[in-house]
């Protein structure tokens, strides 16, 4: 009954994101796109926001925990999204960055860098794991790219009734991961006066294994 409720949760959080996004461009605000989000997961019968939504536009992405302001977007900026639905007490969280046009090489490759991280801790994560086990996978990818003191947070954290709780997925972390338990994935390179890459899903241990819950699209880069 907890895992139907996160999952919707997650699927309205997951919709409202696809759809904002699809309608982005330049010259809109930071704070407009926030609206928007919100806007998008009430009409999906959200109860109301796990969390303040971030909004993270060029140099704002470099800050984790960027609340959304006047910041114009701009062309070819990557725009970090952190937003999560509360459906019937049960809080999603899902970030992605969206590039507003064409990417340059350097934001392709800090944004493949952190998509390859996200990827390979997915993949790799296995119960009876620690979580600073865990954050090793995809922190070690980042730091063979040159990237390892741009990553300044924990790998994830669990999400359910809060949307900060056990189990910590960090590289103090010494809490075993153990089927049933749910918790994000959340790698992040970050750039002081140019910009943040972060990638993130929810994920389920299930037979040992991490099953991805997020379905939002993650960009593609060629």
């Amino acid at each position: 009954e907890e895992m139907a409720l996160l999952a919707r949760a997650i699927e309205v959080t997951d919709q409202a994101l696809e759809e904002v996004s699809s309608t982005m461009g330049p010259g809109v605000t930071e704070r407009e796109v926030a609206w928007e989000l919100e806007k998008a997961m009430r009409e999906r019968g959200a109860d109301g926001l796990a969390f303040d939504i971030i909004v993270g536009a060029g140099p704002n992405g470099a800050l984790p925990h960027h609340l959304a302001d006047d910041t114009v977007i701009g062309e070819g900026q990557p725009v970090v999204i952190d937003m999560g639905a509360k459906y019937d007490g049960y809080c999603a969280d899902l970030t992605r960055t969206i590039i507003v046009g064409e990417p340059d090489d350097k934001l392709r490759l800090v944004y493949q860098t952190v998509l390859d991280a996200q990827l390979a801790a997915e993949e790799m994560v296995e119960a009876e794991m620690t979580g600073a086990e865990a954050d090793a996978i995809a922190r070690d990818i980042i730091a063979e790219a040159g990237y390892g003191d741009n990553f300044g947070h924990s790998l994830g954290h669990g999400v359910g009734l809060a949307v900060h709780e056990y189990p910590r997925v960090g590289p103090n972390a010494d809490d075993i991961l153990e089927d049933g338990m749910v918790f994000t994935i959340e790698p992040g390179i970050y750039l002081s006066d140019w910009g943040g890459v972060r990638i993130e899903d929810i994920v389920l241990m299930e037979n040992g294994r991490a099953r991805v819950i997020s379905q939002a699209p993650k960009m593609s880069v060629a």
